[in-house]
């Protein structure tokens, strides 16, 4: 089987177009846009399901979710569940946190590479639970010592819980010292 990064050039010119249904349904599994145009005209643009499989096998057998130092990248989120926030309120908190430590990333040129190299490389993303405000700034400060860029989101308090409360911490950086801060926590469900 062909490999993303082969040259799509001996492809037939009829099948050169993305089925747009197929690759929103993709970029809906995080896969980049263009590594979904790839797999979807690699595999003749016959279903988004044989263009996801044939993307994961590539990324299996030929390591495309990391950089060429082979560092793997990701962003945790890890909400605070002492408050009493619905889901509707944990992702846009998360969201949030996304977004800030992003803006972040982006300010620092050292900060700002490693922001591309986890995009370029699948910006992989996951969400956990935290026990409380007190566990949050635990593991910011454990981060931090980490050299590993934080965002502490502080919400509002115009909805559901008080102004100032600390509900979700954001973490980035290579997998294997992201997981000496958040390794053992549980996702969220």
């Amino acid at each position: 089987m062909e490999t993303p990064e082969e040259d799509v050039s001996s492809v037939p010119r009829e099948t050169m177009e993305v089925n747009p249904e197929y690759l929103e349904q993709l970029k809906d599994l995080d896969i980049p846009e263009e590594e979904a145009k790839k797999a979807l005209i690699l595999t003749g643009n016959f279903s988004a399901e044989e263009a996801a499989m044939f993307y994961f096998e590539s990324l299996e057998n030929h390591n495309l979710d990391v950089d060429e130092d082979g560092a793997f990248y990701k962003m945790v989120f890890v909400v605070n569940m002492e408050l009493p926030m619905g889901v509707g309120k944990i992702a846009a908190q998360v969201g949030h946190a996304a977004i800030g430590l992003y803006q972040i990333l982006l300010r620092d040129s050292k900060t700002k590479e490693v922001a591309e190299k986890w995009d370029e490389y699948g910006a992989k993303k996951i969400v956990l639970q935290g026990a409380s405000t007190a566990h949050l700034m635990q593991l910011q400060a454990l981060a931090i010592s980490l050299d590993l860029p934080t965002y502490m989101v502080q919400d509002a308090g115009r909805t559901q819980i008080a102004s100032g409360s600390h509900t979700v911490l954001s973490i980035m950086g290579e997998e294997e010292t992201v997981n000496k801060v958040t390794g053992k926590l549980k996702l969220l469900n």
